[in-house]
């Protein structure tokens, strides 16, 4: 029988202060250490920061398929309507599209690619398979911004990961400069778990997708990791990759330039740190949001176009 102990208790009536993790940040054994893709610095910047960045880790010209297929996402009118496609508030434009690995092969080899898959293999000390995925726009002067916000706490209250043993792989489609809101990241706070005040509504992802308010952390906690460790915004051109741990406090800006932004997200998880029941009670969150039914290792699989 699974352990179903709430070890991160959130979404409360009242405020808790925030606490330490208590799960390590970099899980693989000394073997898998010396053997694996990532150097002892980059775990350690890794372990450190809650993230890395990889300027241009998939050549542009290599991605150009991708981006192309993004723009037949944009002008899909049928897609819009899917229930795993969020447009912009009181707005026509898409700003993610859920279980992108599902829907594309192109996307799906991408999830298995050799080099990704063996550093994310190697942090997390695992088999792992697909939790969840999704491509982020921001169209130019419309694109709006994500609250700060752990990962973590929403898959854990939410959909019901147990432990802090996954991670994000953001590949960036569309270049992320100073001016069209790139993803923020503080370093350093992944090693606090922030608890958050406000109970769960019910099918509560049909709004928070598109305006975050539950599971916000609050000022006085945000301020005190900023303070204590700045923000960082890892940008670059198409195919810089980005890795970030579950828990590491993330957001962006409005996009208020002319140029359009898109990320790509997949995460994933330890096949030893399955789904429970979600930890705030309620009904489980569809499957594009959070994988159930497919928990089976992946495989590498070389991309190809």
């Amino acid at each position: 029988m699974q352990d179903t102990q709430d070890l991160f208790p959130t979404r409360l009536e009242r405020k808790l202060g925030f606490f330490e993790r208590i799960d390590p940040v970099i899980h693989c054994n000394d073997k898998q250490r010396a053997d694996g893709p990532l150097s002892a610095d980059e775990l350690e910047e890794f372990d450190r920061k809650g993230f890395l960045s990889f300027e241009c880790f998939f050549d542009p010209e290599e991605m150009e398929d991708f981006v192309q297929e993004l723009r037949d996402y944009e002008e899909d009118e049928d897609l819009k309507l899917s229930e795993g496609t969020i447009l912009e508030p009181g707005k026509q434009e898409i700003r993610s599209i859920f279980g992108i690995h599902q829907d594309s092969e192109r996307f799906s080899r991408l999830t298995r690619n050799p080099r990704l898959l063996s550093m994310v293999q190697q942090i997390l000390g695992s088999d792992v398979y697909i939790h969840q995925s999704r491509i982020n726009y921001k169209p130019g002067f419309k694109g709006k911004g994500f609250d700060w916000h752990s990962d973590f706490e929403t898959w854990h209250s939410e959909d019901g990961m147990p432990r802090m043993r996954s991670l994000s792989c953001s590949v960036i489609l569309k270049a992320n400069g100073e001016f069209n809101g790139p993803l923020m990241l503080i370093p350093g706070s992944h090693k606090y778990f922030i608890p958050c005040v406000g109970r769960t509504p019910e099918d509560n992802y049909k709004e928070s997708l598109k305006s975050q308010e539950i599971g916000v952390p609050d000022a006085a906690s945000l301020r005190k990791l900023m303070l204590e460790n700045d923000i960082e915004a890892p940008k670059g051109a198409s195919g810089t990759l980005i890795m970030f741990e579950c828990n590491t406090l993330h957001g962006s800006n409005i996009n208020m330039s002319c140029w359009p932004r898109s990320n790509l997200f997949f995460v994933y998880n330890s096949v030893e740190n399955v789904l429970h029941d979600p930890y705030c009670g309620n009904k489980p969150r569809p499957d594009f949001l959070a994988a159930r039914k497919d928990w089976d290792p992946l495989t590498p699989v070389e991309t190809k176009s």
